[in-house]
């Protein structure tokens, strides 16, 4: 199989991918054409039906999986798939497996991990609350670790949710080391919890799409909405620790044009907020550079960074 990553410019690619999104779209003259989202188990790739007319382009959807013939070219420094041929694939023409993005970490390694960043929370309260999702609601834990961390942005694998959350943990943990005044039990409780909403705004895979849920009221809010359920199970939790870490939750983006309810009002919302952004923006740096392939010129302009972006030299 040809991955998506492993394409470049000028190549001629005829291959199986996933359909994850087709929509009909209109060109500024009013013609249409049609946007499709492929995906393997490598990365995500635009591709654009310009020609609906053409015999070559038979019917498929959204979740097939589809046998496509295309070249490949450039638009905003990312690989796009200008598509000739495009039908449903048959049984025997693919592996399932081949179209699952996985985090690079070991699971295992990863439980581990968290596990030593629910140990090292000291305080009852929190760590009560840390176990009541982790340890006791095994349905909560499995779909954690299987949970991608966004739909196209970052993290977009299987395990990418714990991946992100382990990082943001562990750059919160360096920052209590460099500022003690940071109430660590707090702010690491924060990190592992900061996200758990996504397990039910976004699909698991393949789908790996918006729910309902989702849609209406976002991660941060349904996010809330799951630690307000699991502390009725603790007896005399403390309002002042439960109002903090809401806090924490509801402030973790910032700002309101970037989805918070809130702005931090504490010092630990606020390092929270650096930690999520810092692991955020890195792996979309990441993932671009791995999408240039060997490619050292500058990139062009992605809008994710707002920037033109290039690999460094060395």
């Amino acid at each position: 199989m040809r991955y998506l990553n492993t394409l470049r410019e000028g190549m001629r690619v005829s291959d199986v991918y996933l359909c994850k999104h087709r929509q009909i779209n209109l060109t500024k003259t009013g013609k249409e054409y049609c946007s499709v989202n492929l995906q393997d188990r490598t990365m995500t790739a635009d591709g654009k039906i310009w020609d609906l007319g053409n015999p070559g382009i038979a019917d498929f959807d959204s979740g097939d999986y589809v046998y496509v013939d295309a070249d490949v070219t450039l638009f905003n420094g990312s690989i796009q798939l200008n598509i000739r041929r495009i039908r449903r694939a048959g049984e025997g023409e693919y592996y399932p497996s081949d179209y699952l993005p996985v985090s690079a970490r070991d699971t295992k390694e990863m439980q581990e991990e968290l596990g030593g960043y629910i140990a090292g929370v000291k305080n009852r309260y929190l760590h009560a609350v840390l176990e009541e999702f982790f340890v006791k609601d095994e349905a909560f834990a499995k779909a954690f670790g299987f949970s991608s961390a966004a739909k196209s942005v970052h993290h977009s694998f299987v395990g990418g949710l714990m991946e992100h959350t382990l990082a943001v943990a562990g750059l919160c943990e360096y920052m209590c080391s460099k500022y003690p005044y940071l109430n660590h039990d707090l702010l690491v409780t924060g990190a592992l919890l900061h996200d758990i909403g996504k397990t039910r705004e976004i699909s698991p895979y393949p789908e790996n799409d918006y729910s309902d849920e989702g849609q209406f009221i976002g991660h941060i809010v349904i996010g809330v909405e799951m630690i307000d359920d699991k502390l009725r199970n603790i007896p005399d939790f403390p309002k002042n620790i439960a109002n903090e870490l809401k806090h924490c939750i509801l402030a973790h983006h910032g700002e309101f044009e970037f989805g918070s309810p809130k702005k931090p009002a504490i010092a630990e919302a606020m390092a929270l907020n650096l930690a999520d952004n810092c692991d955020a923006k890195i792996e979309i740096m990441k993932e671009i550079m791995e999408g240039a392939g060997e490619r050292t010129e500058w990139l062009g302009y992605n809008k994710l960074m707002d920037s033109n972006v290039r690999k460094t030299t060395m």
